[in-house]
């Protein structure tokens, strides 16, 4: 029903006939014609659609041995008047405390729904151990993989971001079919990120909720990767926590840009070279991956959109020594970072809020997601 109603609205953008658009499309989701200027996706969460939204169901720490475990539960995500909350949880709160530490966790289910989505780096089953605990916190990612999909186009989500020490919530795409290879060959688009500590700095600079970014990740091997290229960053005294606001993504042929509230953030518009030569790789002794592609490559494929908060990780999004009214209970580098991060928890699990107005405070929160053809 839904693909039939966004086909017929793109056939008549503004009375007129239908001008067919270089965006393209895939899944359950997607429209069966493309006007130019159509809306091709869209969700202002009057519901939750789980037609429209897969849940991840994983123990894998987002490949950045994030300290959450991703689930489909309405403790972690739902929709209440109009809004998306992606809200955290302790996992003892399910199992108990001593389950953490001694307990045996295989997720996968029976149900279509309830199968693990990523058995990568422990995903599916873990023991835990007192030195290293299971993933102490609950929480959710969502994502359009198997019901939209597109190449080209703008998008917008109105968010507001969480508050509470070592929350990260995210709002990004991945490429639909990893037509490159594996990450980051095939590419990254990270929409918005940003952290929830509400005092925290970095030599001297507010890195927590008054900074978001937006970052491109490309490169033929993990080792190589050129994000450093093409990431922006935009601080708001108020905080981004504090207000909703526009996140904004223009896809074409020719550049990415990302914008909030309408006021450019970052912008890049490879030349001939593409974003092989844009990350410095000509002058690596590596096979391009994309020297088939177009120079937007490999960014000119599709790819899908996913909402996700995550809690901590040892990738250094999260940096050794930052200033925090209460000090960071980890280092990356600690075999033990989940269980020291748990140890840690009265410092940090004051700052979510969970036990007033239903954890709203470290919830993500967003109000809509669009999707316009070019």
């Amino acid at each position: 029903m839904w693909a039939a109603v966004i086909g017929v609205l793109g056939l008549a953008v503004f009375g007129q006939a239908c001008t067919p658009s270089v965006t393209t499309v895939s899944g359950t989701h997607a429209p069966v014609t493309v006007c130019s200027g159509a809306m091709i996706f869209a969700d202002d969460f009057t519901e939750f659609d789980l037609e429209k939204w897969q849940h991840e169901n994983t123990l894998a720490g987002g490949g950045n041995w994030e300290f959450q475990y991703y689930n489909n539960n309405r403790t972690n995500s739902f929709a209440h008047n109009g809004l998306l909350f992606i809200r955290p949880s302790l996992t003892s709160d399910q199992f108990g405390e001593a389950f953490l530490s001694s307990g045996h966790l295989n997720i996968e289910g029976g149900a279509p729904a309830d199968r693990c989505t990523n058995p990568q780096w422990f995903g599916c089953e873990r023991t835990g151990t007192p030195s290293n605990i299971l993933n102490p916190i609950k929480s959710a990612r969502i994502r359009t993989v198997n019901s939209f999909s597109f190449r080209y186009g703008r998008v917008e989500v109105r968010a507001k971001m969480p508050a509470g020490d070592w929350l990260w919530p995210a709002i990004w795409l991945m490429p639909a079919y990893n037509s490159y290879g594996t990450w980051p060959a095939s590419g990254e688009i990270d929409l918005v990120e940003s952290r929830g500590n509400r005092n925290m700095f970095n030599n001297g600079v507010h890195i927590g909720t008054q900074e978001a970014g937006s970052t491109l990740h490309f490169g033929p091997y993990p080792n190589l990767n050129g994000w450093e290229r093409a990431h922006w960053v935009r601080r708001n005294s108020a905080g981004y926590d504090r207000a909703f606001h526009r996140y904004q993504l223009e896809w074409t042929p020719d550049f990415l840009r990302f914008s909030i509230d309408d006021v450019e953030l970052g912008r890049v518009t490879p030349g001939s070279g593409g974003f092989w030569q844009l990350g410095g790789f000509d002058t690596q002794n590596v096979e391009n991956p994309w020297r088939y592609g177009s120079k937007m490559a490999p960014f000119d494929q599709k790819f899908y959109l996913i909402i996700n908060l995550a809690v901590g990780g040892t990738n250094g999004f999260f940096p050794d020594g930052v200033s925090n009214p209460v000090p960071k209970p980890w280092w990356n580098g600690s075999p033990t970072a989940l269980t020291d991060f748990w140890n840690g928890r009265s410092g940090w699990l004051p700052t979510w809020n969970l036990n007033s107005n239903d954890g709203q405070d470290a919830s993500l929160q967003v109000d809509y997601v669009r999707v316009w053809a070019l």
